[in-house]
Parts: structure tokens; sequence; C-alpha cells
């Protein structure tokens, strides 16, 4: 499923960032779902004639090297694949992409809370609520695995506004209409 969000955040991105000519994709090596999820942007920001920049890092070290380095060969944006590493960085990373002046994107709500211009993803609460039907139906005797497999059904998509007029962005009208949350 996450390798569907990679084009949707693109998308995102490209309509908030004015004529973005090369956009960083942060992304851990050691997950085998980022390979799949950057050729999926990377698809995506060919039909737009955009340049992605794999960057990789695999902890908070090399995150901060990684947003070096994301500035030094002029990123205009940043998009963040899913990864538990990032999960538990996304504060760091927000702070990171103000400093730099990128915008970013990412699938966890916590990230524009925590300061990120916007994030798309599923939604953690439903999740959550799901995860406790499934045990539920473990302590009530079902087999787990007889259990179908769920794919997330609820998405919410918040945007952080404040940090867009520090980084000069204007979110188009469409964007905050759609968005479940806007953060002022």
């Amino acid at each position: 499923m996450s390798g569907d969000l990679g084009p949707k955040h693109f998308e995102m991105l490209h309509s908030i960032v004015p004529k973005p000519s090369r956009v960083a994709v942060l992304l851990n090596p050691a997950n085998a779902g980022a390979a799949p999820n950057l050729k999926a942007v990377q698809t995506a920001a060919q039909k737009s004639g955009v340049k992605i920049l794999p960057v990789e890092a695999r902890n908070p070290q090399e995150i901060e090297r990684a947003f070096s380095t994301m500035t030094r060969e002029n990123a205009r944006a940043v998009l963040v694949i899913n990864d538990a590493v990032f999960t538990q960085q996304l504060r760091q990373i927000a702070e990171l992409a103000i400093t730099n002046r990128l915008p970013a994107i990412v699938a966890y709500g916590q990230f524009a809370e925590a300061g990120g211009l916007m994030s798309y993803g599923p939604s953690s609460a439903d999740q959550y609520r799901r995860a406790a039907m499934i045990v539920h139906k473990i302590f009530k005797g079902a087999r787990p695995g007889d259990l179908p497999v769920e794919q997330p059904t609820k998405f919410e998509f918040v945007i952080n506004r404040k940090t867009a007029k520090a980084l000069g962005l204007t979110i188009p009208q469409s964007l905050l209409v759609s968005a479940d949350k806007v953060i002022e």
C-alpha cells in the first residue's frame, strides 16, 4: 500500500511548490518497500519533467547529513518514504525541512503537527481501532492465520499553514478544502 502513496505525495508537493526542478526522496535503503516506492515516485515525476534525488538515511545522524545533501544538490522539496526510523524522527525531519527551507510531505499526521508542511496517509486512530478489533477476535478464539489481511481504508490529510507561510508558500484552495485538518 505504501508504494501507492508516493505518487500521491509527489502530486501534492508539486501542486504547492512552484515548478520544482528537483525533488528529494528520503528513504531507508534497509527497508524493502523503499525501492518500489521510489520507482513509483520517479515514474510520476518523469511525467512532470521533475528530477528525483534519492537520499538515503538509516539513523538520526544520517538524516541530518541527508538534508545537507538535499540542500547542496538544490532540491526544492522533500518526500519522505514510510519507514520506522523516520516515524520516530518526525520532529527532527520537520525541523530540518524548515531550517533548510524544504517543503516536505510524510504519511503520518504527527509530522504536520510537529511543524512539517503536510502529511497524507492512513489514519493512526483508525488503524489502532482496527488492530484492537483483530485482537478482540483473537481473544474470542479466532485463529490469527484465519483472519483476513486488511488495508487501511481511512486516510487523513493534514496541512500546516503556519509552516507554509514560513516557507513563503501559498496552499491552493483545492488542497485546503480537501484537508481533514489545517494547522494555523
